[in-house]
């Protein structure tokens, strides 16, 4: 199964037992929708519902990473097994879908692809949508967790000294330069020093992924670093990144988890603005 797929791709395989698809969409709280909500309005048939904010560790920061047998039962409680492949959309196009993916990865999922372009994509193809909670049988899912994909704050830091590691940060233009305040409250306005911007929706396009080509030139400043750490607002654009620099077949790529959620409120952190 490829990384990213089309709906035609995902309707002629929509039955097929060992695939397992998530509506994994989220939004920021300034957006005021429930996506929980929409789902049970309309989704794609057999999809469940994955809600990042109740599957995380309990912490103040939003939706850090949950602990292993937290995402495993999780995950059992959605039916999906650990080897399931697992198919993951959100209602944006390709916002929070990248999070969902991303951690499945982390914990051991081996098949995981993303529906390129979302539910929108679905929908303009003309395909059907369902409503209600599916019903699903109770999985296994072994979680086994690689904490090499993760990056902390010291590590952040120490990064920042090494001219072969790059820090992207996916947040628009405007929060990283500081000239637009943090939806978050609390938080200062600017970037990690030295960190460069990577605004996730650059890319894309119409919602769906930029293909490969574009994507490497996007990407071309950086795919020769020894390592890339991704950054956001929180954690899930960054893993956009991470997605486009899979497809380009980078593969030593961190996600500082935290994000700037936690580096934005830390008073000992060094902040920039231009």
């Amino acid at each position: 199964m490829d990384t990213l797929v089309s709906a035609a791709w995902l309707y002629k395989h929509l039955h097929q037992a060992d695939l397992k698809i998530v509506d994994a969409s989220w939004y920021l709280p300034t957006a005021q929708r429930e996506p929980q909500a929409e789902y049970l309005t309309a989704h794609i048939p057999g999809a469940v519902f994955f809600d990042l904010d109740k599957c995380s560790a309990d912490s103040p920061l939003p939706h850090m990473l949950p602990s292993a047998p937290q995402f495993a039962d999780y995950m059992a409680q959605l039916g999906i097994n650990s080897n399931d492949r697992v198919l993951v959309y959100d209602s944006h196009g390709l916002f929070s879908a990248a999070r969902l993916w991303w951690m499945l990865g982390l914990f051991g999922s081996q098949q995981v692809a993303i529906l390129n372009g979302g539910l929108k994509a679905w929908q303009k193809a003309g395909y059907p949508l369902t409503s209600g909670a599916e019903d699903v049988s109770l999985g296994q899912y072994q979680a086994q967790p690689d904490t090499s994909r993760i990056a902390s704050p010291d590590y952040v830091l120490d990064a920042l000294l090494q001219s072969d590691i790059a820090v992207l940060d996916a947040r628009p233009e405007a929060r990283f330069n500081g000239t637009e305040p943090e939806a978050r409250a609390g938080l200062r306005s600017g970037h990690i020093p030295g960190s460069y911007n990577m605004p996730f929706t650059r890319l894309q396009r119409d919602g769906a992924l930029l293909p490969v080509a574009e994507l490497k030139a996007e990407l071309a400043d950086y795919l020769h670093k020894r390592e890339i750490i991704t950054t956001c607002g929180s954690g899930v654009t960054a893993a956009v990144i991470v997605l486009a620099l899979h497809l380009c077949g980078y593969s030593n790529a961190k996600l500082y988890d935290g994000s700037w959620a936690e580096w934005g409120g830390r008073l000992d952190l060094p902040v920039a603005v231009s």
